[in-house]
């Protein structure tokens, strides 16, 4: 028997599930997350097992949903040294690399910065060419200083030829196992937001290699050897190389599997999702069964980049938030909240500090802690807290919801519970069996996905001629990653007319996922 091992790091709780050869939930559990993540994982998988009875052996893949980047680039901590190579001299000359970067991140990125020429011309006719004298030059200054390399040439994702000889060049002369980011990879058309996300891509290689051999350890000191996915923000998964490659690309990965774990629980393709975990709650949309991708460039940290990211709302709204009511009687939930302390805390566990899981106990709507610990509140008061912060939910749903109709909202998270069975806007609202460990659950049946983003001259060819290759790459791109080829859809395709560029240029975005191969 063939069984998937899904594990998900929260702020608050480590979620982790096992699942059967068919999908099926044979155990699960949530622990409380620990300072240090590895440690926290190895409780939450210790409880797991210890909770059915299963040949470690057969546990054949282990997939990990985590925070890890994602913080890192909040904090601005562990990010390690990096030689950044811009190629656009002389076009580019006026705006130096990273000059839209928050000045407190600019001051703690370990970044050396060079600008060569190079690059190309929107329909891939070279801008200037490669200077590889002066390259050959800068990579020896920089030997020994830093630990990874990033790359980004104006229009790279048209034409990527310059970069790849880039990187060939620095594995030459700072060694072969030497990381490489390229912005061609990476980002998309921007120039600027693509540096941005490949030069952070660099900068998290060195803590993706720690946290890629930590999972590999922790599992295999609980005896399970298997093959290691990581669930990235798009909804599916990569393999453990691609996860050293591009470690950016796990960032928001939290949000996207409890949307990927709704649409399985529930059995719903379209609908609104609402993950309320101990301190935030995460709105999104479903749309056939995968996250909404978002419109708009992502800010991560403060730092502006345009890799593709899931179309989420949050909102400081979490089991673990604060409430308090002052003297003329002004409500305030959150953002502040008692986190992963809320077993020690909240009124309903014998602290003393009231929380919305104190409110949501006393309004009768959850069934935890000790209920006589809150019956002293004001009933009045209490339902004033309740009917705030169901709002402050409610808002959420209508900004997110684009359509003219009300759509299903399915609840999910730890604080899934917290929240009543009607909401404005809803057309229903289901709280699906297992809905606390959706976002293991997600990061568990996640599929593999290819994508390709780039920019075509049409010229004698056709749009639909343009289109069907696009669907192509992505189809063979999922393939690569180890989707078996009678799985793979496309999930999306469009194209967009570029009116700013001559030349009838359009940009095609193609995207294909696909099931796992099985495990010999």
């Amino acid at each position: 028997m063939s069984i998937s091992l899904g594990i998900d790091v929260g702020g608050t709780h480590t979620d982790a599930v096992l699942l059967d050869a068919r999908q099926r939930i044979i155990a699960h559990t949530k622990q409380p997350t620990s300072v240090d993540v590895m440690q926290g994982i190895g409780q939450a998988l210790a409880a797991l097992l210890a909770l059915v009875n299963v040949d470690r052996g057969d546990i054949r893949r282990a997939m990990l949903g985590t925070t890890h980047c994602t913080n890192a680039i909040v904090e601005r901590k562990g990010l390690q040294p990096v030689a950044h190579f811009r190629l656009g001299a002389p076009a580019s000359l006026a705006v130096p690399p990273l000059s839209d970067m928050p000045a407190d991140f600019r001051a703690r990125l370990p970044v050396r910065l060079f600008t060569l020429a190079g690059g190309y011309h929107y329909n891939g006719d070279i801008l200037s060419a490669l200077d590889e004298s002066a390259l050959r030059q800068q990579l020896q200054a920089v030997k020994g200083a830093v630990r990874a390399v990033s790359v980004c040439g104006i229009f790279s994702p048209v034409v990527a030829e310059q970069e790849q000889r880039v990187a060939a060049l620095a594995r030459e002369i700072l060694g072969a196992n030497t990381p490489i980011s390229l912005s061609s990879e990476i980002g998309s058309i921007g120039l600027l937001e693509r540096e941005n996300a490949t030069v952070l891509n660099a900068a998290l290689c060195g803590i993706a290699h720690t946290l890629t051999e930590g999972f590999r350890q922790t599992l295999a000191r609980q005896g399970i050897i298997a093959e290691l996915f990581f669930g990235q923000n798009d909804g599916t998964l990569m393999p453990l190389h691609q996860a050293r490659t591009f470690p950016i690309l796990t960032i928001a990965s939290g949000p996207t599997n409890s949307l990927r774990g709704a649409a399985r629980l529930s059995s719903l393709q379209q609908a609104l999702v609402v993950d309320v975990g101990g301190t935030t709650t995460d709105v999104g949309v479903l749309c056939g069964g995968f996250p909404r991708q978002s419109a708009m460039e992502a800010e991560i940290g403060g730092v502006r980049t345009n890799f593709r990211m899931p179309d989420i709302a949050s909102i400081g709204l979490g089991g673990g938030s604060v409430v308090t009511v002052d003297a003329d009687g002004d409500i305030s939930v959150g953002p502040e909240s008692v986190g992963y302390a809320l077993p020690q805390r909240s009124l309903v566990f014998g602290g003393d500090t009231l929380t919305v899981t104190d409110i949501a106990v006393a309004r009768g709507w959850a069934d935890i802690g000790n209920a006589g610990r809150v019956a002293h509140l004001c009933p009045s008061m209490v339902a004033r807290v309740a009917e705030h912060y169901v709002a402050m939910v409610e808002k959420c749903l209508a900004r997110m919801n684009t359509s003219q109709d009300d759509m299903p909202v399915i609840l999910v998270g730890g604080g899934a519970v917290l929240l009543p069975m009607h909401l404005k806007g809803a057309s229903e609202v289901i709280r699906p069996p297992h809905a606390g460990v959706a976002n293991a659950t997600g990061v568990a049946i996640a599929q593999v996905s290819g994508s390709v983003d780039t920019i075509v001259l049409p010229g004698d060819e056709s749009l639909e001629s343009c289109l069907r290759r696009a669907e192509h790459q992505a189809r063979e791109a999922a393939i690569a990653a180890g989707a078996l080829p009678e799985t793979v859809d496309i999930i999306e395709l469009d194209s967009l007319p570029l009116g700013y560029m001559p030349a009838n240029a359009i940009r095609i975005r193609a995207r294909a996922v696909g099931t796992l191969a099985p495990v010999r």
